[in-house]
């Protein structure tokens, strides 16, 4: 292992009422809101880090993840509504420890840029609970996605932190989302539409929930926007998985041209494997920024 930064433990609007006297903080869809507006753009850099993938010289170093995601973080922080760490790619180095440094930089150096730990959590009763102190109070993220198959219990104590996003699998992105998510439960429906408007109704009566969809997807990106409204949704797909952006932002933005977090990992962190590794990160990530603002609506424009 290597070295702890220490437990992160920010009060904010917690379940249990402990962390009395510390100022809430905005809840995590109008810090989402805030930063759409501020960057321009809907792109979320998934930080996703894969040491073997890393130039010598940064591979070399002491904690090589956090200083390779801070240098990418520093070339497009301002290109970014928001960032997401793949809990995965850090517990597979035994580096647990430099998600929390990265998380810990972005909310000191870019406090406006939301940050989304993706670890798909979903279990019953005290286990979730301890899963939402995880993702909330020891790595202090702004949102986590989670995993709906064991039902709405197993999402309440996520939901309980009322500023902070919990975000619900959906549509995923990958080949094989169709052998449980296209089943038919009733009506007509599919399984997605199920949890779309569950989503949308029941399980978000504090109003922090968003949903994840993948931009592999758009036709049922569109049938998944007409059930839940302006519910912001996290799109995952449009880098190494070939997600086509225009599609994906026809089909999912809103009427404000806004409602979308797309998210690339790959094609950002590793659009180059040698020392200019962050330049060419920002460079993709500002390509990527333009091709989805070309098919924006911009109301009053």
């Amino acid at each position: 292992m290597t070295e702890s930064s220490g437990t992160i433990l920010d009060g904010g609007n917690r379940p249990d009422g402990r962390g009395a006297g510390v100022k809430p903080r905005d809840t995590f869809l109008s810090r989402l809101k805030s930063s759409w507006e501020r960057s321009g753009s809907l792109v979320c850099v998934g930080l996703d880090p894969e040491i073997e993938r890393f130039p010598a010289q940064v591979a070399d170093r002491a904690s090589p993840i956090f200083q390779f995601n801070k240098a990418i973080i520093d070339a497009t922080a301002d290109l970014v509504c928001a960032y997401k760490p793949q809990f995965a790619h850090y517990a597979a180095y035994e580096a647990e420890d430099q998600l929390q440094r990265t998380i810990e930089y972005i909310r000191s150096a870019y406090p406006d840029v939301p940050v989304i730990l993706d670890s798909k959590r979903g279990d019953v009763g005290n286990t979730a609970e301890r899963y939402a102190i995880e993702a909330f109070e020891r790595y202090g993220a702004d949102a986590v996605t989670v995993n709906p198959y064991l039902g709405g219990d197993s999402l309440e104590p996520f939901l309980r932190y009322e500023d902070r996003g919990v975000i619900v699998l959906c549509r995923t992105s990958n080949a094989g989302a169709r052998d449980l998510q296209d089943l038919t439960v009733g009506s007509g429906r599919r399984l997605y539409h199920a949890v779309a408007e569950l989503a949308a109704g029941q399980w978000n009566s504090r109003g922090n929930v968003m949903l994840v969809v993948g931009a592999t997807y758009p036709a049922e990106l569109a049938e998944v926007r007409a059930i839940v409204g302006d519910m912001p949704l996290l799109v995952p797909g449009v880098g190494a998985q070939g997600g086509d952006v225009a599609q994906a932002v026809r089909s999912g933005q809103t009427s404000e041209g806004a409602g979308l977090v797309i998210s690339s990992s790959r094609g950002i962190l590793y659009a180059s494997g040698t020392a200019d590794f962050a330049t060419a990160a920002r460079t993709a990530a500002l390509a990527l920024r333009d091709r989805i603002n070309v098919h924006r609506l911009r109301p009053g424009r």
